[in-house]
């Protein structure tokens, strides 16, 4: 983990968290940070050696090794039975975390209807179907947090991502709509909307020196948002720091928007 220093949350010890897309840049930085909180923490991802790597970086650092699944979560029936499984395994979800995404960039020119649909298949489809699997467990507890990752390119609209920042948009009002259907069992929905995070993908597609120059023209902050800081808000809004917020979306961009 980048900064050591946060907050202790005494009520996510012991709680089950489960997140998805949590094998690398900020769903893994997630899984650090819940772990050393002494919460029990599950993951899907596709990248099975990324997924194992960090398995072992938890176990090692002292905290308690993660359970992990391989999941396409473009399945949903597959998504579904993971959750059903780690809630058999762990307990009840206490939060869930909706963070898989996939920002590849496409033109309108270039994206067709699968491509299309597929796009929603990945970030948006699968923070529904698993925020419906994971509601009864937490249902049956009477409180739980849900947190949805969208993305200020929702509010900004960048070109050559229509699909992706439809999809972004569209967790934002599934936020809210979920936050009135769940709120009767105290579980609280809310969104959270990172800026351009210093992850190694980013790094390595598209967060050049000149692009990185640029946002730095644009943010209040001059300095560089990393995945701990959105881990960091990810805590928060999972703990009972936060009982009463819900259906609330909370941009971290170091003043971009």
């Amino acid at each position: 983990m980048e900064d050591q220093k946060t907050t202790i949350y005494n009520d996510l010890k012991n709680k089950h968290i489960f997140i998805t897309g949590g094998a690398t840049g900020i769903g893994a930085e997630m899984v650090r940070a819940f772990s050393q909180q002494g919460a029990v923490v599950s993951f899907i991802d596709k990248d099975v050696a990324s997924a194992t790597v960090l398995c072992e970086e938890v176990d090692a650092s002292g905290g308690e090794r993660p359970w992990f699944k391989n999941v396409d979560v473009t399945k949903v029936s597959t998504l579904e039975g993971a959750i059903e499984s780690a809630v058999k395994d762990l307990g009840p979800v206490y939060a869930l975390i909706n963070n898989v995404a996939n920002d590849t960039r496409y033109s309108p020119e270039e994206i067709n209807e699968d491509s299309w649909r597929n796009s929603l298949a990945v970030n948006l489809d699968p923070a529904f179907f698993a925020s419906k699997a994971a509601y009864p467990s937490m249902k049956q507890n009477n409180k739980g947090s849900i947190i949805n990752f969208s993305s200020i390119n929702a509010l900004l609209g960048p070109a050559n991502m229509p699909a992706y920042v439809t999809a972004k948009a569209g967790l934002i009002g599934m936020t809210k709509a979920l936050a009135n259907d769940y709120g009767e069992a105290n579980v609280r929905v809310n969104a959270i909307l990172p800026g351009w995070v210093v992850t190694p993908r980013q790094l390595d597609k598209w967060l050049t020196p000149e692009a990185e120059a640029e946002w730095r023209n644009h943010v209040a902050l001059k300095e560089r948002l990393m995945p701990s800081e959105v881990a960091k808000l990810a805590l928060f809004l999972a703990s009972s720091d936060s009982k009463m917020i819900t259906g609330q979306s909370f941009v971290i961009d170091a003043g971009r928007t």
